[in-house]
């Protein structure tokens, strides 16, 4: 019997690694986007006061900017908010395999369910990241001089050069 017991918990722990490299998974995700929170609400206090001061044509274009900058803090936030549900379920998940084991009790469904929720939020947490990517790249603007502009061929598709 302690052979078993042994060879059951060994087999969970072993069933619950997967799980805990999908939390580092996560938890490196999360960084990049708090990183990111962290740059736009940098990049919009710096719109925000220039703004004041503007005259009308800049004072219009940095506005647009706030907007696009609103759009992108509310993707990365709905992205966070993905990304942490996505850990907690996991972490949900772990806690669900290891009392099935200590109770005896058959959690298997649940344990499913958690992991297609978890695996869920995640997707969304990556749309949206994505979809903040594909915004902050539409935006990007460089000042180039006319005779880079001019040396350079066109590209298709990519940022604009103004």
């Amino acid at each position: 019997m302690p052979g078993s017991l042994l060879q059951d918990i060994t087999h969970t722990i072993q069933l619950s690694i997967a799980p805990v490299f999908l939390l580092t998974a996560l938890g490196t995700t999360l960084g990049v986007l708090a990183t990111r929170l962290s740059r736009i609400v940098d990049r919009a206090r710096r719109v925000e006061a220039r703004v004041r001061e503007e005259a009308s044509p800049q004072r219009d274009a940095s506005v647009r900017e706030l907007r696009m900058l609103s759009q992108r803090v509310r993707l990365v936030h709905w992205a966070i908010t993905a990304g942490t549900t996505a850990a907690l379920l996991v972490c949900l998940l772990i806690a669900v395999a290891f009392l099935g084991y200590l109770l005896e009790a058959r959690l298997a469904t649940v344990v499913a369910v958690l992991f297609v929720a978890a695996m869920g939020a995640y997707f969304t947490a990556l749309l949206c990241f994505l979809r903040e990517v594909f915004l902050a790249i539409a935006t990007m603007k460089f000042q180039l001089p006319v005779e880079a502009t001019d040396a350079a061929p066109p590209r298709a598709r990519g940022p604009s050069l103004t």
